[in-house]
């Protein structure tokens, strides 16, 4: 079996494969309405069901004398000799009617020595038949998986099928769920239809024997009737375990998508969000009280005697990590209050990333106390992994992210600010691409978008949200430094607060200008501002740097 990769249909995307559909399998999965991508019909027993079985046939069957040959002949001695036991036993309880009519003791006890042994050689053959019959689903499954395997990896057939094919869903769940099932349900066949034709030969002609034509004719004519019977009522049925298959493999995906982007899923708050946050943007003279909601990690309602322009507090804090317990941060004392810009820099594994973890709650400091006095998301603080976080759905729905709804309730003119912040962050021609703000897109935006695109899209959404405070996490590694500079000139006009990670030299560019004398390990900065330039040196012997921009 050859798999045959033809060239996508594309959509008028400039520069871009295209897009990635999770449509149903053509010839498998369907939709709920048993239309297949591209028009074809669900799943149907006709000639390509048949030359498609024939071909998995020639997998499980390479040639003799395989294994799986070998056991299905084994299988069949067995079946043909678990009948005609079985056949035998069917008649023992004639015979013991004409011995106890006759009362005869002795044929009695050898009539029941016959049964018990027939008993205990029909148990044999089951079990033996159901042994061989999991024998043949291990190789079978075997086989067939290193084969698909084989064509998988063949000339990154992989890829084409997960980014350029638009016809095949959950490749994975083929390979491992779906020939599991396959081979199974085959194996657990395999005796049955070993045995059916001989049995059912056998059948009607004793029922021809017994009842002239009329009985096979009736009896073939009932299983017909019922069959078409069966299939009309079932269709349905099938239509919608077809598309469970389906919605299975895509839970699943998503499942791994958080796996994979735990950090971010992390770091944007998922399962945290609540209605009440839109509430806050109908309010423009809302009080701090209003704006301490559950996302506060202080834990504390009411009035807080820490001022009001405070994002982060930690006093005498040290880090460690929490597998490997090495030390990354040492006594660091660090306010960060609003229109203090921040940014840390260090080499690799001076802990530049694990600070903003413990500022994000993802890790707990060794000693120390951290408070985070504002709340998550507009009007509070939002953080920006290096790696973005994108859901599935239109485009409007990546912009507001993580919020359901636009915000501030606004209508049309949201759509303005949509574009104007997509336009600012040089995404214009992704509109296009997208097919509108609204238009519900079924690819995975992950294999759409570039690296650098993904960053711009993540700074689209930061202008939108608009907090008070933004955390970045090397968020502009993959674009270059002067969309770099571009885009924090843009946060800062925006009233933003940045604390930020970086490697670049072209960062300090956005700096207001001035610095001060490094102070010793495990100093402190508290209240920086733009008169007090200090910088903080924080971490063990690879120390990193915190500096005001």
């Amino acid at each position: 079996m050859n798999i045959h990769v033809e060239r996508p249909r594309r959509r008028g995307w400039p520069g871009r494969s295209g897009p990635v559909r999770r449509a149903p399998m053509a010839g498998g999965s369907g939709s709920a309405g048993g239309a297949g991508a591209g028009g074809r019909a669900g799943s149907r027993l006709d000639g390509l069901f048949l030359r498609r079985f024939l071909r998995l046939l020639a997998v499980l069957f390479p040639g003799w004398p395989s294994p799986s040959a070998l056991m299905f002949l084994t299988l069949l001695g067995v079946a043909l000799l678990e009948q005609l036991v079985i056949y035998q036993v069917g008649v023992i309880p004639s015979h013991y009617y004409e011995v106890l009519g006759s009362k005869d003791f002795s044929r009695f006890k050898t009539l029941t020595a016959v049964a018990v042994t027939l008993i205990i050689v029909n148990s044999t053959l089951k079990s033996f038949d159901k042994f061989i019959c999991n024998m043949m689903y291990v190789n079978w499954r075997k086989s067939l998986t290193e084969y698909l395997h084989s064509c998988y990896f063949q000339g990154q057939v992989y890829y084409s099928l997960h980014v350029l094919r638009e016809d095949i869903d959950n490749p994975d769940q083929r390979i491992s769920q779906d020939v599991e099932r396959f081979c199974r349900q085959l194996s657990s066949m395999a005796s049955k239809l070993v045995i059916s034709p001989f049995t059912l030969a056998y059948y009607t002609y004793q029922c021809f024997h017994s009842t002239g034509w009329l009985g096979p004719v009736s009896i073939f004519g009932y299983f017909i009737i019922g069959t078409m019977i069966n299939k009309v009522l079932m269709s349905p049925i099938v239509s919608k375990l077809v598309q469970q298959e389906k919605l299975e493999g895509d839970f699943r995906f998503k499942h791994m998508q958080i796996r994979v982007n735990a950090e971010p899923a992390a770091f944007y708050r998922i399962g945290e969000l609540q209605e009440t946050l839109l509430s806050l943007g109908r309010k423009k003279n809302g009080n701090y009280s209003e704006a301490k909601t559950s996302w506060d990690l202080d834990g504390h309602s009411g009035e807080d005697p820490m001022p009001r322009d405070t994002a982060f507090l930690l006093e005498r804090v040290t880090l460690s990590v929490p597998s490997s317990g090495k030390l990354l941060i040492k006594d660091l004392s660090l306010r960060i209050s609003q229109g203090n810009s921040v940014m840390i820099v260090g080499n690799t594994g001076t802990g530049k990333t694990s600070l903003l973890r413990v500022l994000g709650g993802l890790w707990e400091s060794t000693r120390g106390s951290i408070r985070m006095l504002t709340c998550f998301g507009p009007r509070g603080v939002v953080f920006l992994p290096q790696r973005p976080f994108f859901t599935d759905g239109s485009l409007r729905e990546q912009v507001i992210y993580p919020l359901k709804e636009i915000y501030p309730p606004s209508g049309s003119a949201d759509d303005e600010r949509i574009m104007r912040f997509l336009e600012l962050a040089g995404l214009t021609d992704l509109l296009a691409r997208a097919g509108g703000l609204d238009e519900q897109v079924d690819w995975n935006w992950y294999d759409i978008l570039s690296p650098g695109e993904m960053q711009r899209l993540s700074f689209a959404r930061l202008f939108y949200l608009q907090p008070k405070y933004a955390v970045l996490d090397e968020a502009t590694s993959a674009l270059t430094e002067e969309v770099e500079h571009e885009l924090y000139r843009m946060c800062l006009q925006l009233g933003m607060t940045l604390i930020s990670v970086g490697h670049r030299p072209s960062l300090e560019k956005v700096r207001h200008g001035g610095s001060a004398p490094c102070l010793p390990q495990g100093g402190e900065v508290e209240g920086v501002s733009d008169k007090q330039r200090g910088v903080t040196k924080a971490g063990g012997p690879h120390c990193g740097w915190i500096m005001p921009l």
